[in-house]
């Protein structure tokens, strides 16, 4: 055996470690094998032979980390996260706010920007000018938005570190409008992942992090092409610390805030199985999955120490996307995770959306209520406390019965 010096990363050490409890144990051996000793005498009483008492549950003792290891478990990353965000179109005629968007993210901005790391799915292009590129099959659901470049001066201003780029209407100008979009961003200082193979890194708290935004839209990084995105997601978290992964699937309406547990479609596109996908990317390396697609709040659940949101609805849509009813309720889903990835504590900053207005603080806290009671609904047990004050924590589930339910 071949001993040189023995180190890791914190990814490689961490990847295949909190999937399993003995990949510390095997790492020590390694150090130990690989140590110089010198050999001792062997025991001159039968008592210091006698056998090893194998310690209990309760009395067995935290393993030691090998030195320089620092303890990731004692890290921290908040995370600040919101669903889809059009802040106005320019396209076919002028639909912007009055003051030209700059107010209209001021009452969250307090919420966006208290967080490490803040995400946010980005509908429509950040263009100036430009002819659209995109075909409609069906006109009742064809929608185009524009949004002038400047407007990404706003998203800057609230505090977004991070965009998604996958979804069906970043492509609305075309891929030039979305490459547009990419640049605009990157210009601001801002990241952003969506266009196939384009996945963002960053550095965060000393933490190498990671977002992979998948869609089911043309070119994009595809929610249904599982084995790719698995591929993807495994990929990254090889040489990542955190792995966040941003979908955009499952059917739209306000009659769909229930997960079906099945592959979906709208209009007759197929919209993904947006549970499978979810759980396999944890079990790929993820440790943060964030949904949106449906214009509605879904459930959230607590798996294998990670937590998947389904989806977080609409957060700050001008005129041309619906905000009536269940459609203007959505979360700043606010979480922390440590240097692991494991989901520590949350909460949940309701959010409503009266027009002409943008998103404001819900003293109702009816996005923390949705939450809740479909959470409790689609999973008997989804791990997750909800509190009054809207913050959130992980507890036990029942794995065995919420892993094989179905509808």
């Amino acid at each position: 055996m071949y001993c040189g010096s023995v180190s890791a990363t914190k990814a490689q050490f961490e990847l295949i470690g909190r999937r399993s409890s003995g990949l510390l144990l095997c790492f020590l051996l390694l150090l130990s094998a690989c140590a110089v000793t010198t050999p001792t005498e062997p025991p001159t009483s039968p008592a210091a032979a006698s056998p090893a008492v194998e310690p209990t549950a309760e009395s067995a003792p935290e393993p030691e980390l090998p030195p320089g290891m620092p303890d990731w478990s004692m890290q921290r990353l908040s995370i600040a996260a919101v669903g889809d965000m059009m802040l106005g179109t320019d396209y076919p005629e002028n639909h912007l706010p009055d003051d030209d968007g700059v107010s209209f993210l001021q009452a969250v901005t307090p919420y966006l920007s208290a967080t490490d790391l803040t995400f946010g799915n980005l509908e429509g292009v950040l263009l100036d000018g430009g002819e659209p590129a995109k075909q409609c099959s069906n006109p009742r659901a064809c929608y185009l938005f524009r949004s002038p470049s400047r407007y990404v001066s706003h998203y800057k201003a609230a505090g977004f570190d991070v965009m998604s780029l996958a979804n069906n209407h970043a492509r609305d100008f075309g891929e030039a409008g979305r490459r547009a979009s990419m640049q605009t961003l990157a210009a601001a200082g801002l990241h952003h992942s969506g266009l196939r193979g384009d996945f963002a890194t960053m550095v965060v708290n000393d933490l190498k992090v990671a977002v992979l935004a998948f869609a089911v839209t043309v070119n994009s990084n595809l929610l249904h092409d599982y084995e790719r995105a698995r591929q993807t997601v495994a990929r990254h978290a090889e040489n990542h610390d955190i792995v966040i992964v941003s979908f955009h699937g499952g059917a739209e309406g306000r009659d769909v805030t229930r997960l079906p547990f099945a592959e979906e479609e709208y209009f007759g596109e197929p919209r993904g199985n947006v549970v499978r996908f979810s759980r396999m990317v944890v079990d790929a390396g993820a440790d943060l999955v964030l949904g949106h697609g449906p214009h509605v709040v879904r459930a959230m659940e607590n798996y294998r120490d990670r937590l998947i949101a389904y989806s977080l609805g609409n957060f700050a849509t001008y005129y041309g996307i619906s905000v009536e009813g269940p459609k203007g309720i959505a979360p700043i889903l606010e979480v922390t995770l440590n240097g692991i990835g494991e989901f520590v504590h949350g909460r949940i900053h309701s959010t409503i959306q009266l027009r002409p207005n943008g998103p404001s603080i819900d003293p109702e806290q009816r996005a923390l209520r949705m939450l809740r009671n479909l959470s409790a609904q689609d999973f008997d047990t989804p791990g997750i406390q909800f509190n009054a004050d809207g913050s959130i924590a992980p507890v036990a589930r029942r794995m065995e019965i919420d892993a094989t339910r179905s509808r």
